[in-house]
C-alpha cells in the first residue's frame, strides 16, 4: 500500500510539473545602429605610474538612447610586452557593429 502511494505521488508531481511550460520571450528584431557620430577630443590626463597605457574613449550604442560616450581611462597591460588594439565600429549587418578593444603581444 505504501508502494501505491509513493507512485501515485511521483506521477502526480511530475504531471504537475510538466503542465508547467514557460513561454519563450518574444525575439525582438532591432535595426542595426547608424554610423557613429565623430569622436568629440578627448583631454588625456597625465599617466597615474610608467606602467599605464591609455585607452581612449569611444561611442557605446543604446538603442533607447543612441549613441552615448564612455570615456577613456588608463590601465595596465595583461602581460608584458602587450599593446592595446582599440575597439572600434565597423560596417556590417546592414549597419555598424562595435569590435571590442582587447590586449595582444606585440
Amino acid at each position: 500500500m505504501v508502494y501505491r502511494w509513493s507512485r501515485a505521488g511521483l506521477i502526480g508531481a511530475a504531471l504537475l510539473f510538466v503542465g508547467c511550460v514557460a513561454a519563450e520571450p518574444p525575439v525582438v528584431r532591432r535595426p542595426p545602429p547608424p554610423p557613429p557620430p565623430p569622436a568629440p577630443a578627448e583631454v588625456v590626463p597625465a599617466p597615474p605610474g610608467p606602467a599605464y597605457v591609455w585607452i581612449a574613449g569611444h561611442w557605446a550604442w543604446r538603442p533607447r538612447r543612441g549613441y552615448v560616450w564612455v570615456p577613456g581611462y588608463y590601465a595596465v597591460p595583461a602581460q608584458p610586452g602587450y599593446a592595446w588594439y582599440p575597439g572600434h565600429w565597423a560596417p556590417g549587418n546592414g549597419g555598424y557593429v562595435w569590435v571590442e578593444g582587447h590586449w595582444r603581444a606585440r
